[in-house]
């Protein structure tokens, strides 16, 4: 059920989304990770500001969070933020393992002023030459090595 609490944390995200777009930072996101009832991580567009086209608001969030928490996964943790998470979004939020995720404006308002992932949602399916961008296989046994050094040391945390 949603109640006070949650709406409380989407205002934090959305008035960071404000902020950031009066700072002339980036587009109108914003986003927090919250543990229990604490923000350990926010974050807002930043893609103007920092020129880094990875620099979203969810994002930004997870990596100050994971950076204040010592951890590279948000066990126990949730994500507002105030759109519905891109395509790019979406998987840093899957590694990261949140328990969950709130949005405020979904993928259609956010195409709606001219962010529209739509595309990058057809060009996964598409066979690799067929892309955009191709992407071009490049077999090396160097690489296959690396991968069996991995498996050699037996730390198989990183998954």
């Amino acid at each position: 059920m949603i109640g006070e609490r949650e709406k409380k944390f989407m205002q934090h995200a959305i008035a960071l989304s404000r902020r950031g777009i009066e700072q002339g930072d980036g587009g109108p996101f914003g986003s927090i990770v919250v543990k229990g009832d604490e923000i350990i991580g926010e974050g807002w567009n930043q893609v103007l500001c920092e020129n880094d086209p990875t620099a979203h608001a969810e994002v930004m969030a997870i990596r100050d969070a994971c950076r204040k928490l010592g951890t590279f996964q948000l066990t126990d943790c949730e994500i507002y933020t105030s759109c519905e998470p891109c395509p790019m979004c979406l998987g840093a939020i899957y590694w990261a393992r949140p328990s969950r995720v709130y949005y405020a404006n979904t993928k259609e308002d956010a195409a709606a002023i001219n962010f529209d992932d739509s595309f990058i949602y057809r060009e996964i399916a598409v066979p690799h030459e067929e892309k955009k961008i191709p992407l071009i296989e490049l077999r090396d046994e160097e690489a296959l090595k690396v991968f069996q050094q991995w498996v050699g040391m037996n730390n198989n945390t990183l998954h």
